[in-house]
């Protein structure tokens, strides 16, 4: 896999990210129903809703894989901050950024449907 690049407002960024106070906190239901609903929606075995820090990217919410965080270096997340719009993989296995493991058996993502940042200009 390919390591995504710093976004160049990083720094901004992660002070937006810390003003929310949500990085581990605890679970809540309103987000882990919006997981619930767009799993099924999209007809994906996972969904989740991710923030990324320094080093990893952390799940407010998340349903199909058991796990709180992701170091950042795995995380495609990590890549669709770097942009303004919503980001697609129509298939993970054929996109270089994204050869690792979780694309190639541990979890097997081969479609990233949808992650768009949070705006913090």
């Amino acid at each position: 896999m390919k390591i995504a690049p710093l976004p160049q407002n990083e720094q901004e960024r992660l002070a937006e990210l810390r003003k929310y106070n949500i990085l581990d906190t605890e679970p809540e239901a309103v987000f882990e129903s919006m997981v619930q609903l767009a799993s099924y929606i999209c007809k994906t075995p996972i969904a989740a809703i991710s923030l990324v820090d320094e080093n990893r990217q952390w799940f407010k919410a998340i349903v199909g894989i058991d796990a709180k965080e992701t170091p950042r270096d795995v995380a495609f997340c990590a890549h669709a901050i770097l942009q303004d719009e919503p980001m697609v993989v129509p298939n993970a296995l054929l996109d270089e950024r994204f050869h690792l493991q979780m694309v190639q058996g541990f979890v097997f993502m081969q479609v990233y449907h949808l992650s768009h940042p949070v705006d913090c200009t």
